[in-house]
């Protein structure tokens, strides 16, 4: 069947590959350079299984019938599914996410006047929204599957899902979940209908338990070093309980990334005349281990402080919401000078601050450098990193 898919990030991309092995899949795009790359099997993000499929495929070794358009019409004519997967960033003044991108995507489909045509938005929702969706346009071929990928793995965790979760019962739905079961390498992947705002609820609990659980190691983190303890043997004697287990552990500068910062706040958001205390501790606790995190820092007296990247984590490209941000902003405004490495920047400045992407020149200007996440480049410089990484691997 054809599919569209709106929005070539790692969330659209990763579903566009998987899909394209077995059905024609167009991604809209509203850029024309992704539009070209994406139709020329140059994946415009970095995702370790997307580029090795998008190479296998220029190398004529696997089909995927993939390419991308910025003509929403072209792209939606005939197509079965529209999958919307646009960016849905947090609005702090409104306490609710800027969907505008979801809704453009909805009312273009809206005009193909295709009666076929179902509408799956994977965009991250505030909860309720789907059904404020269906009543504001009058539709209801439209339904909410969460997505539950990490960036730099969103093909793998397509591939290999831990559950598949649809917002809605009908043939379509199914058909739906169908589809992405067929696609997966995985086998017995657990298949979960429910209803719409259940599934919204599914998608910031699971993200908001994973911003939990950053947060509280972080903050045993936090008190280790406060009281002059081991955070490692902290972590490892806790962690060797079964019932916790040893993921999601490594300390860092904070939580971060695209997803929880913003999916923390519109579930604290979504509280509103229902009582709570862990939630809205949830989101202050990253703002105080930032605030920690620069204290620590300062007692070092660095003059210049070198950021060593910008992303959350190894393997990614993207560096939106990452909890460094808040550390630079605040380590400028106690007067210390901050330059940047990172070499997926060709700029030279980025918000106002230097880049250097001359490791050696770097380093040599660094008094301390501060790493969120420990990489092989940093291993002769190690007697002026500062790094919360413990365990090295994420």
């Amino acid at each position: 069947m054809k599919i569209t898919v709106a929005g070539g990030g790692y969330v659209g991309l990763s579903l566009a590959t998987l899909l394209s092995q077995k059905n024609e899949v167009v991604v809209l795009e509203i850029h024309q350079d992704k539009a070209d790359k994406i139709s020329n099997y140059e994946s415009p993000i970095r995702d370790e299984y997307i580029e090795k499929f998008f190479d296998e495929a220029k190398r004529g070794e696997r089909k995927l019938n993939i390419r991308g358009s910025v003509d929403y019409k072209e792209a939606m004519e005939g197509a079965e599914f529209v999958i919307v997967a646009t960016p849905t960033n947090y609005d702090d003044e409104t306490n609710t996410f800027d969907t505008s991108a979801v809704e453009d995507i909805i009312e273009k489909a809206i005009k193909m006047k295709d009666d076929k045509m179902t509408i799956v938005v994977k965009s991250t929702i505030p909860v309720g929204y789907i059904e404020k969706a269906r009543k504001k346009y009058g539709i209801n071929n439209i339904f909410f599957s969460p997505e539950f990928l990490r960036e730099g793995k969103a093909l793998y965790d397509n591939l290999y899902p831990s559950r598949i979760i649809v917002g809605d019962e009908t043939p379509a739905a199914k058909k739906f979940a169908k589809m992405l079961q067929s696609a997966a390498l995985a086998k017995d992947v657990p298949v979960l209908f429910v209803q719409p705002t259940e599934a919204e609820a599914i998608k910031l609990f699971a993200n908001t338990y994973l911003a939990l659980r950053v947060s509280f190691f972080n903050e045993l983190d936090t008190y280790a070093q406060v009281k002059g303890l081991n955070t490692k043997s902290i972590i490892d004697g806790v962690c060797l309980d079964p019932r916790i287990g040893a993921h999601y552990n490594n300390p860092s500068f904070g939580y971060g990334g695209y997803c929880l910062p913003k999916d923390t706040k519109q579930l604290l958001a979504n509280y509103h005349n229902v009582p709570q205390d862990l939630i809205r501790a949830i989101v202050q606790a990253n703002k105080t281990r930032k605030d920690f995190i620069v204290k620590d820092i300062c007692k070092r007296k660095p003059e210049t402080v070198g950021v060593y990247r910008l992303t959350m984590k190894s393997g990614s490209d993207n560096f939106r919401s990452a909890a460094i941000h808040d550390v630079i902003k605040q380590l400028r405004g106690e007067g210390i000078e901050v330059i940047i490495y990172e070499p997926t920047l060709s700029e030279k400045r980025y918000a106002g601050f230097e880049i250097v992407n001359q490791f050696d020149e770097f380093a040599k200007r660094s008094d301390l450098i501060i790493a969120n996440r420990l990489e092989e480049h940093l291993r002769d410089v190690a007697d002026i990193v500062y790094t919360r990484d413990l365990f090295a691997r994420d």
